[in-house]
């Protein structure tokens, strides 16, 4: 089984907002394996699926992204899935809106939810899909800026995101993580100027 957590913040407050891109891209997963989410015994939403011959669980952790791993973790001691085939897919700071990677074994780059990962699951070598979300003007703080609500035009171009973060996690689950760095990561002009 492959366990792939989307990161955000719970609640209608956080809908929307740059820090929950992660949970926007795991409901159009949901949507297009036509599953939907249910509250889990590991403060997460979760709701498990077929892709392909493999099963994967999507989880949304309801924690708060700061402690995301203690869901991450607990879903993935319970069902034993080992860290090469966790996929988690967060916000990433350092790439330009529109910009998709995949990489597994990095370091945290400040990311507070894949800290909280790392920690809980002792390990650095799960896979992620990092979907850039830009920096912000000089004047405005981080942690401000990525909990403002993403403006209309960056929606348009979230929603053109989500069939690459989608096929990313179809190569990642068929052919592994090479695979889909092979490819991801060379889709570079596939999103509209507008992003």
């Amino acid at each position: 089984m492959f366990l792939v957590a989307g990161l955000g913040n719970p609640g209608e407050k956080y809908h929307l907002t740059r820090h929950n891109i992660g949970f926007l891209f795991l409901d159009y997963l949901a949507e297009q394996l036509r599953v939907n989410f249910t509250a889990t015994k590991w403060q997460a939403d979760g709701a498990r699926a077929m892709l392909g011959h493999e099963q994967v669980l999507l989880l949304k952790p309801q924690t708060f992204m700061n402690l995301s791993g203690q869901a991450v973790a607990a879903a993935a001691v319970f069902y034993k899935i080992p860290p090469e085939k966790i996929i988690v897919i967060h916000d990433d700071l350092d790439m330009p809106l529109g910009r998709i990677k995949v990489v597994v074994n990095r370091g945290t780059g400040g990311h507070n939810g894949i800290r909280s990962i790392v920690a809980l699951l002792g390990s650095k070598d799960f896979i992620r899909i990092k979907a850039g979300i830009g920096r912000p003007a000089e004047a405005i703080p981080v942690e401000r800026y990525v909990l403002t609500k993403l403006t209309d035009a960056e929606i348009v171009c979230v929603k053109e995101m989500m069939e690459m973060v989608a096929e990313a996690v179809r190569l990642i689950v068929r052919e592994g993580a090479g695979a889909a760095m092979n490819k991801i990561n060379a889709w570079k002009n596939d999103i509209k100027s507008e992003c």
